[in-house]
């Protein structure tokens, strides 16, 4: 019997390894995210685990304004250099001053719950990803 891949949960061990991982088709090329099982213009069940690159882009933001005493937070949606688009928060800059366009890169980070998630800084203010 083939156990059944659990790709949410792949994700999430690559990160708690301090590693960014995506899904790519090896048919075709396409890099996927969110996780799955099968690359979802194809259907192929070739789908393996690349690196990312950690560089990508603001497609959409918005500002989060909380109660106080929680601070107003971004949340954006992602374009990665690979192709797929991802949500997650810009940090490191006011929420305000998040710009559609603006070129960022990747760090893995600790959420509240202690598990690990993606964020973005921008590009200028990155070096390479840890």
């Amino acid at each position: 019997m083939t156990a059944i891949p659990h790709p949410q949960e792949e994700y999430f061990a690559h990160l708690g390894q301090g590693r960014f991982m995506i899904q790519r088709s090896r048919s075709s090329g396409a890099h996927v995210f969110y996780p799955r099982v099968v690359e979802p213009r194809t259907g192929a069940a070739d789908l393996e685990w690349v690196a990312a690159s950690g560089r990508g882009t603001v497609y959409a933001t918005t500002v989060m304004r909380a109660r106080a005493p929680a601070s107003p937070y971004n949340v954006c949606l992602v374009q990665l250099e690979e192709g797929p688009r991802m949500m997650s928060r810009v940090e490191g800059i006011a929420p305000e001053a998040v710009r559609i366009g603006m070129a960022v890169r990747a760090r893995i980070a600790r959420g509240d719950d202690g598990q690990p998630l993606v964020v973005f800084h921008p590009e200028a203010e990155q070096g390479e990803m840890p």
